[in-house]
């Protein structure tokens, strides 16, 4: 099966992308830093909420593109710990917006076999937001498709400081003196606990930093970033992604497969020359 068999292209541009994309060598968690609703209607002299309402739109399309692809786990980064510095004004109506957009896309999403999962300190959201996202979550509890995670109220450092107090308030309630943490422990105290850890991170509108997601999981993350502004983010603008992704080679602090051949080779001339010396009288 290739890629087109599972998504029609609309254009020519999605059709050459397509033929690039190898079904087996796509990420297994892809995970996306949303960025630049504000600059999207700043350039178009529109209010910001037009950029958010422009952003939801196009997360619509990436998350179909994805589950059409048959990505395991997809990962928005939609609502951070410091967004509620924002004008009041503005998180009132991105917490409506996400209302909005779970009672509009939910019946969708729960028939394309798509789960709902919410990361973050979700217990801090206004009731309403939290009784609808906790409904979704149950609708699609059961669902075996891709897993549609949405990062809300949500910090890295945050995920590890109650993953660090979820583990300390074990050892202590169950007298653990001699508990000792390793790696394995803390990715199972994390709010990912169970999925994989992301192979690819996007961001868009250019910015070269990963404010503060998934600090711990993306340790091993291939980073794209592109200049792209999220409403402007397209499925050929995910595509050109994917494909650039399935280009490189992950090493995870080893060497890559050609580098380790070529170091391998020299090597064994080195060891033939030497038995050739040894052998001269």
């Amino acid at each position: 099966m290739i890629a087109s068999d599972l998504l029609k292209p609309a254009n020519r541009e999605e059709a050459d992308l397509l033929d690039k994309i190898a079904l087996n060598q796509l990420p297994q968690h892809l995970a996306i830093i949303m960025d630049g609703n504000g600059r999207w209607a700043q350039r178009r002299h529109l209010p910001r909420i037009a950029g958010h309402r422009a952003g939801v739109k196009a997360a619509r399309v990436i998350i179909e593109t994805c589950a059409r692809l048959t990505l395991p786990c997809l990962t928005l980064y939609a609502f951070s710990l410091e967004n509620w510095r924002r004008p009041q004004a503005e998180v009132d109506f991105l917490m409506r917006l996400l209302r909005e957009y779970l009672k509009r896309e939910l019946p969708s999403i729960h028939k394309n076999n798509i789960r709902l999962l919410i990361i973050g300190r979700s217990e801090q959201l206004p009731d309403p937001v939290r009784k609808d996202i906790e409904a979704g979550m149950r609708l699609t509890a059961k669902n075996t498709g891709m897993k549609l995670v949405v990062a809300l109220n949500y910090g890295g450092r945050a995920e590890l400081v109650d993953a660090f107090n979820a583990m300390l308030d074990q050892v202590r309630a169950n007298g653990m003196s001699a508990f000792r943490a390793d790696e394995q422990t803390i990715s199972e105290h994390l709010y990912t606990a169970g999925l994989p850890d992301p192979d690819l991170l996007i961001r868009t509108s250019g910015e070269m930093r990963v404010s503060n997601f998934l600090l711990w999981q993306i340790a091993y993350a291939e980073l794209y970033v592109t200049e792209t502004l999220w409403p402007d983010f397209s499925r050929a603008r995910l595509l050109e992604a994917l494909a650039d992704f399935q280009k490189r080679e992950r090493r995870y602090g080893g060497l890559g497969a050609a580098r380790g051949r070529g170091r391998a080779a020299v090597a064994s001339a080195a060891a033939h020359k030497s038995n050739d010396t040894s052998g001269r009288g």
